[in-house]
């Protein structure tokens, strides 16, 4: 069975919806940023201490690793689609949505502390730009989080279950 991967800006809810839509539908969940971490032996802001193109490789690598498996569901970084390498590996084996989050709503409760490319909150406007049309080229579903938790699931899960043309 695919998996479901979930693309979308840091800060959309791409690890909260993740685990609901896992435990609904009995798969697994899947975190890349903390099959990174386990890879690296290093929190993500110590990896970012050696250089974004360094976290960079070691998502590619934990990408490879975790599209191996299958029935599961995949909480990507929100710059994954930047390498299109990655994109292509997610999509042998996956299903692609994307968690579609107004930027306004991200701003509110966004924690930058633990997340090293929005140390400042103008960054996400900038990756915004950046990433929009990726995210929307890339995607199989585009679901927007800005309704309830089970509402999103429940398209989410409707959408899985449509017949493919």
């Amino acid at each position: 069975m695919k998996n479901i991967v979930l693309i979308g800006m840091p800060g959309c809810g791409k690890t909260t919806i993740g685990k609901k839509v896992a435990h609904n539908l009995n798969r697994v969940f899947i975190d890349i940023d903390e099959e990174i971490e386990k890879i690296a032996g290093k929190t993500i802001p110590e990896i970012f201490k050696r250089g974004e193109s360094y976290f960079r490789e070691m998502e590619t690598k934990a990408t490879e690793i975790v599209s191996e498996k299958t029935n599961g569901v995949i909480s990507t970084g929100g710059g994954i689609i930047k390498n299109p390498y990655n994109v292509k590996i997610i999509k042998r084996n996956g299903v692609i949505i994307f968690i579609n989050r107004p930027i306004d709503n991200i701003l509110e409760d966004i924690d930058t502390e633990s997340r090293p490319l929005l140390s400042k909150k103008e960054n996400l406007f900038k990756l915004y730009e950046e990433r929009y049309d990726l995210y929307k080229k890339y995607c199989h579903m585009e679901v927007m989080n800005d309704r309830s938790l089970e509402e999103i699931i429940k398209n989410i899960i409707n959408f899985l279950n449509m017949p493919k043309a």
